[in-house]
């Protein structure tokens, strides 16, 4: 349900966005008739059972697969771990190049794949792994085995990591006011501006490809990303405790640089940091 209602919450598409994502859904045959362009952001849904050239593109005639098709959009890959292993390990490259290039004997063809990455998985075979209601029957091994089926290198290309129990009877019937999508969705957007405005001056050929943090090579991250010294001291200690990576330290601070953008914060500070850290998985600790 969160991962469907994710899209609500991101900004409009703009023109161009817009007309990428037409494109590719006109080349694999996907655009509805008479319709023109497409102006929602895609949520592709797959299922387990997906084959790496349906997630990823390819066939005898090269069409573009779910990774392209969610281009400025969201992918969402509910029960991860059901997925075959190197199905997922396939995605590693495309997460990091935000493209894909599909080669055949009759020629190779490249499509942008700048998608959101969406996973959910149990925490267990059963499921009931820390269910306060529930025991769960699972061995040690079994739970081992089951959190293998995703690697660590995987995690690494994952931001967020967060655990979602499940919700009391007494706060799904309660009358509470929740905050709503349209509501977020202004913050998402007060944020984005930001970063459009951050990334205008970028030399021409740069800044018709970043407009988001994410997007951020080293760089940018070192041109943009400017800590304090409390969140500088804060980071240089996480690198230990927690051996993050090289790609982990990278992704820790543009995440941190969103985190202050949401918060119209010029500088990273030591609070955006350690919120940051509190999303990276417990798995590399």
């Amino acid at each position: 349900m969160l991962a469907r209602a994710f899209p609500s919450i991101l900004p409009p598409l703009t023109i161009d966005e817009a007309i990428e994502t037409t494109k590719i859904y006109s080349i694999a045959g996907y655009l509805e008739a008479g319709k023109s362009l497409i102006n929602i952001r895609p949520f592709r849904s797959p299922h387990h059972s997906a084959s790496a050239v349906g997630l990823l593109g390819g066939g005898n005639q090269i069409k573009p697969g779910e990774i392209s098709l969610a281009h400025r959009g969201v992918l969402f890959l509910d029960e991860a771990p059901e997925f075959p292993r190197q199905v997922l390990e396939a995605l590693r490259q495309p997460l990091e190049d935000r493209k894909i290039t599909i080669s055949r004997a009759s020629g190779s063809l490249t499509f942008p794949s700048k998608f959101i990455l969406v996973l959910a998985q149990n925490p267990c075979q059963c499921g009931f792994l820390g269910d306060k209601k529930h025991t769960c029957n699972c061995l040690p091994g079994q739970i081992a085995k089951y959190k293998r089926r995703i690697s660590g290198p995987f995690l690494d290309r994952i931001d967020i990591h967060l655990e979602v129990p499940a919700v009391d009877v007494d706060k799904l019937s309660s009358d509470l006011k929740f905050e709503s999508s349209k509501e977020i969705r202004l913050r998402v957007i007060a944020a984005r501006k930001i970063q459009n405005e951050r990334f205008k001056d970028l030399p021409l050929g740069k800044a018709s490809h970043i407009l988001t943090n994410s997007e951020m090579g080293n760089n940018e991250i070192k041109q943009f990303c400017f800590l304090t010294e409390e969140g500088l001291e804060l980071l240089k200690m996480a690198i230990s405790s927690l051996n993050l990576s090289a790609r982990g330290y990278h992704r820790v601070l543009k995440l941190s640089r969103t985190i202050a953008d949401l918060a119209a914060s010029e500088n990273i500070l030591a609070e955006h940091v350690a919120e940051a850290l509190q999303y990276r998985s417990r798995e590399e600790s």
